[in-house]
């Protein structure tokens, strides 16, 4: 069905194979096995040939072609408007989810930094000649020296992070 449309509507508009081949930046063989069904186009050659023919896809392939009534209009631009405010909704609550986790991130780094002041290192003091001691001790002694170093770049990032959700909004 589609080749044979293709083949009829070119040929009422007066254009060669060569001539739509030309304005679909395809070679004049391609057109030929389109309109002898031995391939077909995709969906965006579809649209293409479309607009060179200067006829929509629907007639293309086929289909009968209804005018749209005005209640037809109205019902779509209703069920538009309901997509979009469930998008719109789907949208704020995934911010508002986002902002909840940087502010949890936020008061976890701080409470976890008022624990390492409030603990004062207490590992520098330990008899490391216990093995499960010296062991205890060097990952806590790493675990400070690494929370320190990122804590607030990643405290600065989470506030700049919240910053920029609730501005979206």
């Amino acid at each position: 069905m589609l080749n044979e449309n293709i083949k009829s509507i070119r040929k009422s508009k007066g254009l060669s194979q060569e001539e739509l081949a030309i304005k679909l930046n395809v070679v004049r063989q391609t057109i030929s096995k389109w309109e002898n069904g031995l391939s077909v186009p995709d969906s965006d050659m579809l649209l293409s040939i479309s607009e060179a023919l200067e006829t929509p896809v629907s007639v293309l392939l086929g289909e009968a072609v209804t005018e749209t009534k005005a209640d037809d209009v109205k019902a779509i631009s209703e069920k538009l408007e309901i997509i979009n405010l469930q998008l719109a909704r789907n949208k704020a609550a995934k911010r508002k989810t986002l902002c909840g986790i940087l502010i949890s991130l936020c008061i976890v780094i701080i409470i976890i930094f008022a624990m390492l002041l409030k603990l004062d290192s207490p590992y520098l003091g330990w008899d490391y000649s216990d093995p499960e001691i010296a062991v205890v001790g060097v990952a806590m002694h790493a675990f400070e020296w690494i929370f320190i170093r990122l804590a607030p770049i990643i405290l600065i990032g989470a506030v700049v992070g919240i910053i920029l959700v609730s501005k979206r909004k």
